[in-house]
């Protein structure tokens, strides 16, 4: 299923380099209260706490639509809604809504849009990652700025406790 690319894809805004064959090899698990196919609008509607994972990436939404081009079946767009958590390894990110553009090789991210990773935290108005270039664009608004807070690491917790 062309599902694939965007659960390949989801690195959140600090991906880490996959090995060769990376999760794209591995198998694909959606769970939902209900599924429904349209192949008038070539939607496929996942809805009622769906869960979508592979390898080490987790998606987590009320509401998860894969929009599929009308020549071949390849995938145009994902959205997904509601309740929006995307987990993998020690990065979470949270949102109201977010939309996979498969043309573009981008995610974004919107509805009090935020990326943890440890004690670190990035929040905007919109968070947009950029696939192919593993780069992400944190963008605020006249009523959300851009909010990073940084835990710098350290080096050796005994290094401030001498006797």
């Amino acid at each position: 299923m062309a599902l694939v690319l965007l659960l390949a894809s989801l690195g959140i805004a600090h991906s880490a380099q996959l090995p060769k064959g990376g999760r794209q090899g591995q198998p694909i698990t959606i769970k939902s209260s209900e599924l429904s196919t349209d192949s008038k609008t070539n939607t496929a509607t996942f809805t009622g706490k769906v869960i979508a994972r592979q390898g080490d990436l987790t998606i987590y939404a009320d509401k998860l639509v894969v929009h599929y081009k009308a020549d071949g079946g390849e995938l145009d767009r994902v959205e997904v809604s509601g309740n929006v958590r995307i987990v993998q390894g020690d990065r979470l990110a949270t949102a109201r809504e977010g939309v996979y553009l498969g043309t573009e090789q981008k995610i974004v991210l919107t509805g009090d849009p935020k990326v943890f990773q440890g004690e670190n935290t990035v929040s905007g108005k919109v968070i947009t990652y950029f696939v192919n270039e593993e780069r992400s664009v944190v963008t605020g608004g006249p009523d959300a700025r851009v909010e990073a807070v940084i835990t710098p690491k350290e080096k050796g917790k005994d290094a401030g406790q001498q006797r």
